[in-house]
């Protein structure tokens, strides 16, 4: 039990990041909020809300392979947001 305790305080803390990572962004920018921003904002939130019900879903038949695949979904998923991240600062 301890490690889905560690997956999910990791996505909460990855994700969390990333939502940070944007906000602080657009303030060293001195800009208004962006709509590329707030997409970003949407995607994490969406991401998170969709790992924790994976993470929380009984009923797979291999639990431990199962919830590989959501460190393995959170790694791509969080890549992929630093990216529009990294476009942001551009």
């Amino acid at each position: 039990m301890a490690s889905i305790r560690i997956l999910k305080r990791d996505i909460n803390n990855v994700l969390g990041d990333i939502i940070e990572a944007v906000y602080i962004v657009e303030a060293t920018q001195g800009s208004e909020p962006t709509q590329e921003g707030s997409a970003i904002i949407d995607k994490a939130i969406d991401t998170f809300d969709t790992l924790i019900a994976k993470v929380n879903d009984k009923e797979v038949e291999n639990r431990r392979k199962h919830l590989k695949e959501v460190r393995k979904e959170l790694e791509t998923e969080a890549t992929a947001l630093v990216g529009r991240i990294n476009k942001l600062e551009a």
